[in-house]
């Protein structure tokens, strides 16, 4: 059955070829981009596709680009807009831990306000948090991020309990780390502020950590799991993709119980 799914952040990365591969499928999908040029790209791919979408800008930090929601019906909403930062939590400007959770958090909630509302006067929908494996796992110079999924998490797991007497379905997507750009990104923007002259943290520490990097998964694989899960009807509250990440959740959620200091 075809469900009209509605996308933040959709210019880019994950929630880019979801959107395309479930136009691809039949869904009406309507698709909010950050910014103008992303328009462009994104209704060039869908044309390339030979895909039917509605494309426009919205950046879910502006309230006036938000007032734009109330003009779409939905019957599913993706909470996919996001940034990535990194860095050590003693030393990052506390200007981009505001900035990542003014996106990340309380943006995003604003538009999950907005279409919880809609749901509630539908009595029908399902509100889909994209969360990470940085919704229950943390490390070193990664604190940013997780942080503002563990947030996510949190929001998550109350409104799904909240929305249940609206017949309204609350889940979330935890990706691990694919290759689309977005990691590479936080990882390279610590060193526009970072100055070894001044901070305390070793400069070759972070690097070894930086390698990591170099492990990521293909994201046609998440894609394609997005594909899948998005539009279904009944499914796990949490959807942790591939399944070596699952596991690795799990795992550090229970060390954090056997653990000391």
């Amino acid at each position: 059955m075809s469900k009209k799914i509605f996308f933040t952040g959709a210019g880019t990365g994950l929630a880019k070829g979801a959107a395309l591969g479930l136009a691809k499928e039949g869904h009406h999908v309507i698709a909010s981009v950050e910014n103008h040029p992303q328009v462009t790209s994104l209704r060039e791919a869908a044309a390339k596709q030979n895909v039917e979408m509605e494309i426009f800008k919205m950046d879910i930090t502006n309230p006036a680009d938000r007032e734009r929601m109330h003009r779409y019906d939905y019957d599913v909403f993706v909470a996919n807009a996001a940034v990535n930062e990194g860095g050590p939590l003693g030393e990052v400007p506390m200007s981009a831990f505001r900035n990542l959770f003014e996106v990340n958090v309380f943006s995003t909630l604003e538009t999950a306000r907005i279409a919880a509302a809609h749901f509630v006067e539908k009595r029908s929908g399902k509100l889909i948090f994209m969360s990470s494996m940085a919704g229950v796992m943390a490390s070193e110079y990664t604190g940013l991020y997780a942080a503002s999924k563990h947030a996510l998490e949190a929001i998550a797991k109350s409104m799904y309990q909240e929305m249940k007497e609206f017949n309204v379905q609350v889940a979330t997507i935890n990706p691990g780390p694919f290759s689309t750009g977005f990691n590479d990104r936080a990882v390279e923007e610590k060193w526009e502020w970072y100055d070894e002259e001044i901070h305390y943290t070793p400069k070759e520490k972070m690097k070894e950590k930086d390698q990591s990097m170099a492990d990521q998964y293909d994201p046609e694989d998440m894609i394609a799991e997005m594909v899948n899960i998005i539009p279904k009807h009944s499914h796990k509250f949490r959807t942790a993709y591939p399944d070596k990440t699952a596991e690795a959740m799990r795992e550090e959620e229970k060390d954090n119980w056997e653990k000391e200091i």
